[in-house]
This record gives C-alpha cells, structure tokens and sequence, in this order.
C-alpha cells in the first residue's frame, strides 16, 4: 500500500508535490520520492524516512520543473531495507520515463523472467513496481513503433500492459517530451483519481491516491480513474482519456475503507467517514445480539480510525462513550510500520490508557480491524492495567483469515490471529473477555449503502476469494516460503501475532 500523486502546473510544482505526499503520509512511512521534468531532463531524489525526514531544502532546490510525480512508500513486495526500492523510478529507453507505483503485483516473478528473456530488460532490484515500469517501456516502445509518441500509442501500450500484467495497481508515470500518463489495474482494487484548477496561466491537473490530497492542494476532483482506464496529459495540459482493458469490473479493495484511506477522502463515490459510521451501526447490531448490554458501562475507541465505528455504535446502543486511549501524534501508523520488531515496540508509545475511564468499569473496545492481534492483546493487557473490570473487543471488519496479495503487507497465514482459531479462540488469545466481529456481509453493505452502484469488492483476506483469479493454494505457499526466507535475512522471522492499530 503506496501513495501517489503525479501534477502538471504552469509553475514549479516541487513544493505541491511534497505537500501532497504530507497529505499521504498515511499511506506509507518507509520512503519517499520525488520525481520532476524540466524540459527532458528529469531529477529525482528519494530516500528513506517520513517525506518531512527525506526532504531538505538543498533536496527541494533540486527539483525544478512544472510537472513530476512522487510516492510514499509502505513496503510489500520486495525488501524494505532495499533503499533502491523507493519510488518513483526510472528507465531511459524509450523516451525516459518516471514511475510511480500502488499495489502489487501476482505475477511478477514470471514477468520479471519474461522481461530478461524474451524483451531484453534487466531488472535490478526484487520490486514488482519496476517490473511493471519495464512492462510499460517495452510496451510504450513496441506501440510507437521506434518513432515518436502519439495518443492512440499510449493508450495501446496501456492496453498491452493489461493484458500481461496481473494483480493490483494504480499507476502515475511522466514520459519526457510527452506527459504525465496514469491507469488503474482492471478491477480497479487500488484508488485514483484526477482533478484540475483553473489558473491564470491554464489548467493544472493532479492525479493522486485520494481525493483529500486534490483537495488540499486546492484541486477540484474530477471523478476516480475507472478500472482498466488511462488518462494521458500532454505537455500542453490537455487531457484525454479511454479504457484500455477488455472486461473491467470495479472491485475496490475493503480494507481502504476499514482502515487505510483518511476517513476524509472520497473513494469510489464513497465517502470514508460514512462508510465507517455504517460499519459502527451493522456492528452495534451484531454486538447486541451477542453480548448482554447491561454488562457494558462504556464504549472506547482504538484512536483514530475506529472512531466513527465506536461513536455510532455508542449511539445506537444508547451506550456511554469516552475516550479513554490517548494517542501520541508523533507515532506512526504501528501496521505499516516496516517489520514486526518496530510495530511491537511502538505500541505502548503510541496508546497511554487513562485510568480514570477504566477503573472498575466493563469497557467495550472498538477497533477498526484485528490483522496479525498483537496490538490487540497489548490494548487488552493496557485496559486491564488501567483497572478494568471486565474488557470486551469488538471489530468493524470481519476477520483476517486470509494473506492479502494485492498490496496490504500481510502475506502469510501463520500472522494472521484469526486463521484457523474461532472466534472464541481469539479472544482467549487477546484476553479478552468476549470478542464480537463484523459479518462479512456487513461491512460489504456499510460500503455499498454510500453507493448503491457499488456491487463489488475485494474481499480476498476475509474470504480467501482472490478477483484476479490466478491466485492459487501454490501461490499462497510460495509467497509464504519467500517472506519467511526474506525475514530471516532481514533479522529475524516475523512471530505468530502483530498489529493493527490505527491512527492517521
């Protein structure tokens, strides 16, 4: 899970592009980079860090130019000790071209073999993103046929990249001499969307993860890209746009909603924040169905969020709501927090619980999502220090039974708490005195009831059904065995329990 944002402006655009990437932080705290044309030269700077840690003044006066693209990183595939891993990257044939990248793809290894052998491409790194920036340059250079570039080139090499390419991405891409090209994977499974500004000098656009980042900048959102879509904008700001896949259907990932995009953007025609109020209300009805209400004193939110969740729940249930963890800001977000160790030590510096909201009191706990359970057992663990009487969890999504292979770093099932345990099983582990979880069912409608036109998701970790269809019970093994391996390498293997904790 990445964030990108790719502007054509009439002006500098170095400080709006790193102003963007603020506004994604949210999305990956492992690297960062930028990546501007001036003319047909390209300048780039990237390293790893949170975008305020990767940038300098000398770093910023390095990147003229009135359009480029940048990306926050949080590692999936690959390795995030690898520096040369962080985005955006580059090729210089055909054309020259940056790339940015949000996703992950599932056949990237026979890609990769396929680029070598048969293209004449060498990839040097373990990231699927640069294999997909090599798709596209072979791709870009078979449709213009060793001339110049055109439009209908474009979007036919987009069109080819489909074809090849399985699994999920969202894409932003600058072609010197050309323009800031952008798609979206097929099923639409990873979020973009474009926007624009009137200026005095002409229109500026802005292509980017979230509607919150067009906004911020002082953007007016256009719409979301729609899967198998291409928008190219040329170096005269003008943008065109067509679908580039053969069948596409929109299946948007749930977990954007659950947890990863700011509850403030717009994704899909669905707004975060009203998703995850509805989530609260299907799972207050769950929880009165199966916990006795008069034993609950008060609802508590794991900041932030699972706040809309807690808050609606508390309403519906006509039950006191307080806010009894305090979070510490200067915190990252613990689940993309590259590696087990960081998240685990990261816990109790994020969350202080106040004890005067727990003592002697049945504390309901509501978070957004339970993924590996770690960050559970500690909030459990916390509650009862605190002096809670009895604690009870509840989750506004379903549980994690299964690896997520298109971009949410949880690949394994040996991390995931909630495969092959009951319900009553987890619990147990977290300590808790009962745990309820949202009905899969449940959390799709929550969705679907901001936009009915929604049909659709990508529910594979919850259901173990994959979109994209080339997702086996073989595959699932030999991701497994490599992350083991990269793991050991690394520093050590990743253990039974880990984290979802959330905040922004």
């Amino acid at each position: 899970m990445c964030g990108i944002v790719g502007v054509v402006s009439q002006a500098p655009v170095n400080q709006l592009l790193y102003d963007s990437l603020l506004l994604l932080q949210h999305r990956g705290q492992d690297a960062a980079g930028i990546a501007t044309l001036q003319g047909n030269v390209f300048n780039m700077y990237k390293a790893h860090g949170l975008v305020r840690d990767v940038f300098r003044t000398r770093n910023m006066r390095s990147l003229p130019g009135n359009a480029g693209i940048g990306q926050v990183r949080y590692p999936t595939a690959g390795s995030s000790s690898s520096a040369e891993e962080a985005q955006p990257f580059y090729v210089n044939a055909p054309f020259g071209i940056t790339f940015a990248h949000n996703g992950n793809l599932t056949n990237w290894e026979a890609l990769r073999e396929e680029l070598f052998r048969v293209d004449r491409r060498h990839i040097n790194t373990n990231s699927d993103s640069e294999v997909l920036l090599n798709v596209l340059a072979h791709e870009l250079e078979r449709a213009s046929n060793g001339v110049s570039l055109d439009e209908d080139a474009i979007f036919r090499a987009v069109s080819a990249v489909h074809r090849r390419v399985r699994g999920a991405y969202a894409v932003i891409a600058q072609i010197a001499g050309y323009g800031l090209l952008a798609f979206r994977d097929p099923y639409g499974i990873r979020p973009l969307c474009v926007g624009n500004v009137e200026t005095d000098h002409g229109v500026e656009w802005m292509v980017a993860s979230e509607s919150v980042t067009l906004e911020g900048m002082g953007f007016k959102m256009l719409r979301d890209v729609a899967p198998g879509e291409a928008i190219f904008i040329d170096a005269d700001s003008r943008m065109s746009a067509r679908q580039c896949a053969e069948n596409p259907q929109l299946n948007p990932c749930i977990f954007e909603y659950v947890y990863f995009a700011r509850p403030d953007s717009l994704m899909d025609g669905v707004s975060v924040y009203g998703s995850r109020l509805r989530m609260g209300e299907y799972l207050a009805d769950k929880v009165a169905r199966n916990l006795r209400l008069g034993d609950v004193d008060v609802v508590m939110p794991i900041p932030d969020s699972a706040r809309p969740a807690a808050m609606q729940l508390a309403a519906r249930l006509n039950l006191d709501y307080r806010e009894g963890f305090i979070k510490n800001r200067y915190v990252g977000r613990t689940f993309i927090m590259p590696g087990q160790a960081v998240r685990k030590k990261s816990v109790r510096q994020k969350l202080n619980a106040m004890s005067e909201e727990f003592k002697g009191k049945n504390v309901l706990i509501v978070d957004d999502s339970i993924v590996r359970g770690t960050t559970s057992g500690e909030i459990v663990e916390m509650a009862r220090a605190a002096g809670a009487n009895k604690v009870f969890f509840a989750s506004a999504a379903a549980p994690v039974r299964f690896p997520n292979v298109y971009g949410i770093d949880m690949p394994t099932r040996r991390e995931l708490i909630a495969y092959g345990r009951t319900d009553e099983e987890i619990a147990k582990v977290i300590g808790a005195d009962a745990l309820v979880y949202q009905d899969i069912n449940a959390m799709q409608q929550a969705v679907r009831d901001m936009n009915p036109a929604l049909q659709r998701f990508d529910v594979s970790c919850f259901t173990g059904e994959y979109v994209t269809g080339d997702v086996t019970p073989e595959y699932l093994d030999h991701i497994e065995q490599t992350r083991n391996a990269r793991d050991k390498s690394e520093g050590g293997l990743q253990i039974n329990m880990g984290y979802a904790a959330n905040d922004y």
